[in-house]
């Protein structure tokens, strides 16, 4: 196991160095100047000369990558052109909601999906395989931004039930993670119920069937632990793409986070810190994918000898 995971460790080496210039060139590609948003109407060109300079923004854009990916490497990635604090501290400050809001929404997410995959399983093309299998088509295909309208429309405008927007209490938190564990809801169930009515037609279920054990020993003894494997996959990779899907959540409910963060710099045009979030939620779905692939070979023996004989 501690080979495997040396291994996986080693392959995002290079893949955080792709990413890392991927994110850097296209944020210097988009038509705009961050220098708007520090000088004054009028500034004469020496002035703009000086500011570009100060942020090092004058320079050719591999040198400016060069110097931010061996900044980024020592842990400094800058500090915010507009906000003028450094880009560390802000998203430290923020990345505590965004993850109270991404776990409280993987939890729901994964406890959900999982009851309700193996229940569709088990009842397979009965009435409540299929009124399951619906729900969990409309909830993979609803934008979350219309969903996030939606529920403030209704459980927060018309019923009160909950806080239209901000992070004071507890209960801020209900309607952002609800928007956006529907959807994970959904792909989780629909692996589960795939996973588990492709193993229930495997030989060793009929052989359990045969010796008398009960329906439900079987079920989530045997076929749930073999189906888990695909499960898992999907859950590392959903620790990014919660994190990533909270940008507009987070936006449409007024929460700190780093979704709303990273909106805020796109539209100053704040490199730095638009650099920072993106380069922390690349992070989180390579981090997220080595989860899951840890998990799939601890679940998995066969993996890891494949792995370790590469």
């Amino acid at each position: 196991m501690l080979r495997f995971t040396i291994r996986r460790l080693a392959m995002l080496v290079p893949v955080f160095l792709a990413v890392s210039l991927v994110i850097f060139m296209i944020i210097h590609l988009v038509p705009g100047d961050p220098l708007e948003h520090l000088v004054q109407v009028g500034s004469s060109p020496e002035q703009r000369a000086q500011m570009a300079a100060r942020y090092g923004l004058d320079q050719p854009l591999l040198l400016q990558y060069g110097r931010w990916l061996a900044k980024v490497i020592t842990g400094d990635l800058g500090d915010a052109i507009v906000m003028r604090q450094p880009v560390s501290q802000l998203i430290v400050e923020n990345v505590p909601h965004s993850l109270a809001l991404g776990g409280t929404a993987l939890i729901f997410s994964t406890t959900v999906g999982i009851v309700t995959g193996v229940l569709a399983a088990s009842y397979r093309d009965s009435l409540f395989d299929r009124t399951v299998m619906g729900f969990i088509l409309l909830g993979s295909t609803l934008p979350s931004f219309w969903l996030a309208l939606l529920m403030i429309l209704l459980f927060a405008v018309q019923f009160e039930w909950f806080p239209v927007s901000g992070a004071r209490s507890w209960d801020a938190l209900v309607l952002p993670a609800l928007t956006i564990g529907i959807g994970g809801t959904a792909l989780i169930a629909r692996v589960t119920r795939a996973a588990m009515v492709e193993i229930a037609g495997r030989d060793f279920v009929r052989v359990l069937q045969a010796k008398g054990l009960p329906f439900w020993r079987i079920q989530l003894r045997h076929v749930l632990q073999q189906a888990m494997l695909p499960v898992m996959t999907i859950l590392g990779l959903r620790i990014g793409w919660i994190l990533g899907g909270a940008v507009t959540v987070e936006y449409v409910f007024a929460r700190p986070g780093l979704g709303s963060l990273l909106i805020t710099a796109l539209g100053q045009r704040d490199y730095p810190l638009v650099q920072g979030c993106l380069l922390m939620l690349a992070i989180a779905v390579m981090l997220g994918t080595l989860l899951g692939d840890l998990a799939q070979a601890a679940l998995d023996p066969r993996l890891r000898e494949a792995m370790g004989a590469r």
